[in-house]
This record gives C-alpha cells, structure tokens and sequence, in this order.
C-alpha cells in the first residue's frame, strides 16, 4: 500500500548525521538531489573518494565536518533549468513515515533554493502518492510517536 506524502517534509538521513531535514517532493525531478559544497574526488592510497561537505555555514543544521565515501558514481542529471549536467551522485539511506528507504543522492550547489533536499520519482516511486495540499505528514508522524513514547 503506498503511502502518502505532502509537499515539503522533514526527514532523516542517519549515515550523514540529519535530522528533521527539511525537504521539497519534486515528482518531475527523477533523481534526489542534497545541497553540498566543496564537492571533489580524492584519492587515498590508490582508490577513489568522493568528499563534500553537507549544507553551508547559513543553515541551521550545517556542521563542518567533511565526508568521504566510496560509495559514489558520476551520473548525468538535467538541472532545474533544463540543462545536464555531470554530477556526484551518492549512496544513502531515508527515514520517512518510520521506515528506513535506500536512497541515492546527487550532490548539488544548492545555496539558492528554499530546501536543501529533493525528493525525486525514483524513491517515491511505487511507494508514494503525492497530496500537494499536504506537508509535514512524515514529521507529524514522527512527533505523535514521541508523544506516545513519554
């Protein structure tokens, strides 16, 4: 049974340390995209890294710490104006509504947009429907189970 999901939420990415992260239901976006800078490929004894920082130093969750991974492709995205680009793209998990998805996320300069985070088709696919009248579903979710829990 899919589940719905508004127009903005909030949700959590446990491996890269987010909580309650706002986000922006894109379903004409295919791939999910997270805001990072200072995104580069490594090499540490022969092997390929991807490292990026999370957020910028305006946002209220942003922390300094860099991250490394192996676990990352290069993938053509079509940005928001259209235009395809070369992107980082990474392997992650979501939490929403309780359950725990994989994830991939493009890396992306997103100082300028309202939401750090697009969610695109390929993770709302066959588990989602989309109530652009509604937001915050997953959260309220959220906040009613700690309500329960004290």
């Amino acid at each position: 049974m899919k589940i719905t999901i508004g127009r903005k939420d909030r949700a959590d990415f446990p491996e890269l340390f987010l909580t309650d992260i706002h986000l922006k239901v894109d379903s004409g976006a295919y791939t999910s995209t997270i805001h990072c800078h200072h995104i580069r490929e490594i090499n540490i004894a022969n092997e390929k890294f991807i490292e990026f920082q999370l957020l910028d130093p305006s946002h209220t969750k942003y922390r300094e710490e860099k991250f490394k991974t192996k676990n990352y492709k290069k993938k053509r995205v079509k940005n928001s104006f259209g235009i395809s680009e070369q992107r980082f793209v990474v392997g992650t998990t979501i939490i929403l509504f309780g359950e725990q998805y994989p994830i991939e996320l493009s890396l992306s300069e997103r100082s300028d947009m309202k939401f750090p985070i697009l969610l695109g088709r390929k993770l709302l696919k066959n588990r989602f429907i989309v109530d652009v009248s509604k937001y915050d579903l997953s959260f309220k979710a959220k906040q009613k189970t700690i309500k329960k829990l004290n």
